[in-house]
């Protein structure tokens, strides 16, 4: 009799799994650039993004606050981003990326682009517009 793990249908576990998969062909890409993981999903967010929050950029990122004001400071210090007080509330910070940051992470994008077309090649265009419209209902319930 064959059982199914819990962990091979559990959405939580699948997605990370596929997450993983799609990272560890990219990874050395993004050493290569001389960047962490975290520096490349800040980069790639802010590359066509209007400024945002430290807390906006943390959520983006999959990051707790503390963690993102450290980095930016030290994105700050390699010119990957700049900050700016926030025209409404001063106690806010915005991040944005500048044209060195865009430099870095570009050709990254494109990298990205083309190992995620490598990785879904076997499945039709229209399973991988409902799977992305899937999965943004399910980050972004609203």
């Amino acid at each position: 009799m064959t059982s199914t793990r819990f962990v091979d249908g559990y959405l939580g576990y699948l997605l990370g799994q596929a997450n993983h998969a799609l990272f560890k062909g990219f990874e050395p890409a993004v050493r290569a650039a001389g960047l962490t993981s975290i520096e490349w999903r800040v980069l790639a967010t802010l590359h066509d993004s209007a400024p945002l929050t430290v807390s906006a950029l943390a959520h983006e990122v999959l990051s707790k606050q503390p963690t993102v004001t450290k980095l930016v400071q030290r994105m700050r210090e390699q010119g990957w981003v700049t900050l700016q007080a926030d025209a409404t509330d001063q106690r806010c910070t915005r991040v944005a990326i500048t044209a060195s940051g865009q430099r870095t992470v570009k050709p990254l994008l494109e990298q990205a682009k083309a190992l995620e077309a490598l990785a879904i090649r076997s499945f039709t265009a229209s399973e991988m517009e409902a799977l992305k419209r899937l999965l943004n209902k399910l980050v972004r319930p609203h």
